[in-house]
């Protein structure tokens, strides 16, 4: 198998499958001591990345008279272009708005109406706060590049009134688009196997039976400027097979649990950060803005911390810490240390995806009160 480290050991090109002059742009993300993970891309590959988001739009409802508003960052990331791309191969108009200026992008919400929004699941709850209700002509959202669980989804829902889809990708093996949930998928993401074959393994590499979380590993089947052949992503989901009796014959994948090296071992418990969401946003007072801290500056004892908000300064903070300490243990197994903090404590993000999770190994973070 291939993982990541991988193509760190091969920086900046050294999996590059075909010639200099065949490559016409590069794209990647983040890595390790200054490294990113970058990828070449010949036109066809473009061309397959644009066929395949236009197809995950068009499963989400949009069309040739959509206008899509983009908030997705352009540049090295994906995301930005991967929706350009398809957008304007389905024939659909494109804003290509970027991310951050939150204002303007209210503006151009308002004043050009765009039917589709697509961004992170992060800032589409941020954009939802700052129209403090007012209505817009958005009919659906496709929402990805961080793990966002169904409670999210409701609360996205509530705030922006409209249908909100999850969709996957990652720039190893093409960007935004290997996988997108439709209007019929019940809930799950369409792979686009024709292009990305998909399996989901356990720790050790071993074929898990569907319905069983695993870790993602995909072989890229038409991909030419860098192909990857069993690529280990470190996202953990379950796989299924097609909705029974639907006109879709796609492998489908549920929501991302995490990533395998987001998952927290406190007190010998593992805990993924989407179980403490899921926990955290079910609870109608809560707002969608919180922090996980794993604690391990007592070597002896780990600690998970919560930091999270109430929907109102209206809001007990005593009691709703309580109930949330309740429902966490029962949930995980464990006793958190949870703190409700007035609205707006919490930071925003913008711009790229929201900061979850932190992790203290030593000195004293003078982070949130924690």
């Amino acid at each position: 198998m291939i993982s990541k480290a991988d193509i760190w050991d091969c920086y900046p090109f050294g999996l590059r499958a075909v010639a200099e002059e065949d490559v016409v742009c590069v794209h990647g993300s983040s890595g390790t001591g200054g490294r990113p993970t970058l990828i070449p891309y010949t036109r066809q590959d473009i061309e397959i990345w644009a066929r395949v988001m236009a197809r995950a739009l068009g499963g989400a409802g949009a069309t040739r008279g959509s206008t899509i508003h983009n908030g997705y960052g352009y540049g090295l990331f994906t995301g930005g272009l991967g929706v350009h791309h398809g957008g304007m191969w389905l024939g659909a108009t494109v804003v290509p708005v970027s991310g951050g200026m939150t204002d303007r992008q209210i503006r151009l919400i308002q004043d050009l109406r765009p039917d589709v929004l697509t961004c992170t699941p992060s800032y589409a709850i941020h954009l939802g706060e700052a129209l403090k209700g007012a209505g817009t002509s958005l009919k659906v959202g496709v929402f990805g590049a961080e793990p966002w669980t169904e409670e999210m989804r409701a609360q996205i829902e509530n705030l922006l009134g409209l249908k909100a889809l999850d969709i996957y990708g990652l720039s190893e093996i093409i960007g935004p688009g290997v996988a997108c949930e439709s209007l019929d998928s019940q809930g799950m993401l369409n792979v686009a196997e024709d292009h990305f074959l998909v399996e989901a393994v356990d720790a050790e590499g071993n074929p898990v039976p569907d319905g069983t979380p695993g870790e993602l590993v995909f072989t890229t089947l038409t991909k030419t400027g860098m192909p990857l052949i069993r690529y280990r992503t470190g996202d953990v989901a379950a796989l299924a097979d097609p909705v029974p009796g639907a006109k879709r014959t796609l492998k489908r994948m549920s929501k991302l649990k995490g990533r395998t090296d987001d998952m927290l071992v406190i007190r010998g418990v593992n805990v993924f950060p989407t179980e403490i969401e899921a926990v955290l946003l079910a609870d109608e007072r809560v707002s969608p803005h919180y922090l996980v801290v794993e604690d391990r500056r007592n070597p002896a004892r780990s600690e998970l911390r919560v930091a999270t908000e109430p929907f109102s300064a209206a809001v007990d903070p005593e009691q709703l810490t309580n109930d949330l300490v309740t429902a966490l243990r029962e949930r995980l197994g464990i006793t958190c240390d949870v703190r409700v903090l007035t609205p707006g404590s919490v930071p925003r993000t913008e711009v790229g995806k929201a900061r979850r999770l932190a992790r203290w190994t030593e000195g004293e973070p003078p982070l949130l009160g924690l």
